[in-house]
């Protein structure tokens, strides 16, 4: 098994948040930063096999400070030199999708080939309305599941989900779909330019531009592993089984999470992959280690806080536990071993901000060395 961590980018402690407007507060923001790069030093040194961040914006509150990708990106591998830096993910109707490609291939040029990234749909709508790429494509969530808005949700992410991997895959290319069009339709170059002709590719010697490509293309082959999160439902894993990404699934019912597993499997044969038992899909949920159970229960306060105000209202409910002594945690992860053999991928969503350093730090350590070396070759 490889574990994984995963930070919200809460930029408080819980009476700091109660405080209101901490996302406001620079010296918070600056404490959050040196925090999760200790983190993530930690996490390389220990053995952590990734760490990964959303994409959120707009957060006056602090709750979910994470803004910028890419430059969180950055700043995780700034501080790090093993991990596997997994950006998940981009938010897809606030992102133009070539250029989305054009940074997933540079930052794992810049990365050293460790990047993962996450492509999703977009669920807070305060910010997905203010930075949407078109008018008529809006956030999706419980309150207007299998509307026309989800559907046309659904429709635009499946198509921009396309147009990156071919940008990513394709010296060049052409798109010609619902939302997007690759190059323009009729698009002509306004001036004459022979290193377009002599040199390149897609450009007519009338200066008819009928592909395009990026540049440059990605250090792995044929692209960084692609991760779809969080998944909760049939639709989205089978979507994923169509492109070789990885969903993130925190489910704590097992026989559902073997069933899209399976489902997983039989949908990638069909687009001719063949994917390693327990390699379909990440399984997770919110991690506290301590040395009892009633330690890491009663540590769990502040992020079950933290999930009611927080994630509830988006509709999101409570993830896996992971929340224990090292012994009630490798039960669990035995568990997950026998419903999903091979299972290879654990994630571990950590109470970063919440707790203060010194909490976080013990509770990594005690994975690192009382449950993971149990795991070690259990993928």
């Amino acid at each position: 098994m490889k574990f994984s961590l995963f930070v919200y980018c809460t930029i408080g402690r819980r009476a700091e948040l109660e405080g209101g407007m901490a996302g406001r507060k620079p010296e918070l923001y600056q404490r959050m930063l040196e925090e999760i790069a200790e983190y993530a030093r930690f996490a390389d040194d220990a053995g952590y096999f990734g760490f990964g961040h959303p994409e959120h914006h707009l957060q006056i509150e602090g709750f979910e400070i994470s803004n910028d990708p890419r430059l969180m990106a950055m700043w995780l591998g700034k501080h790090t030199k093993r991990l596997r830096v997994i950006t998940c993910g981009f938010v897809s109707t606030t992102h133009n999708p070539l250029r989305v490609a054009e940074d997933i291939a540079t930052m794992d040029h810049m990365l050293g080939g460790r990047f993962g990234v996450g492509l999703v749909r977009g669920y807070q709508a305060r910010w997905v309305e203010n930075f949407k790429v078109r008018e008529d494509l809006h956030a999706v969530g419980p309150w207007n599941k299998d509307s026309p808005a989800d559907e046309a949700n659904r429709e635009y992410f499946s198509e921009f989900v396309d147009v990156v991997v071919k940008a990513l895959t394709h010296d060049t290319f052409n798109h010609r779909g619902r939302y997007w069009n690759f190059p323009p339709v009729g698009m002509i170059n306004p001036h004459p330019h022979g290193v377009y002709t002599a040199y390149g590719q897609g450009v007519a010697s009338d200066m008819r531009i009928d592909e395009v490509g990026i540049a440059p293309r990605p250090l792995q082959t044929p692209h960084p592993p692609l991760y779809g999160g969080f998944a909760a439902s049939m639709r989205t894993v089978l979507f994923w089984a169509k492109y070789g990404g990885k969903p993130i699934v925190l489910t704590d019912n097992l026989d559902f999470y073997s069933h899209l597993n399976r489902a997983y499997h039989d949908e990638a044969a069909k687009h001719g992959r063949a994917i390693k038992p327990g390699h379909a899909t990440a399984w997770g949920g919110i991690f506290i280690c301590a040395p009892t159970d009633a330690e890491a229960q009663n540590q769990l306060k502040d992020m079950r806080w933290f999930w009611d105000q927080w994630s509830t209202p988006f509709g999101q409910g409570l993830p896996e536990l992971l929340v224990g002594s090292p012994d009630t945690i490798s039960r669990r992860l035995e568990a997950v071993q026998k419903a999903i053999p091979g299972q290879d991928e654990i994630v571990l969503l950590i109470p970063q901000g919440l707790h203060d350093r010194g909490q976080i730090r013990r509770s990594l350590e005690l994975m690192a060395t009382k449950v993971m070396p149990r795991f070690a070759d259990a993928a």
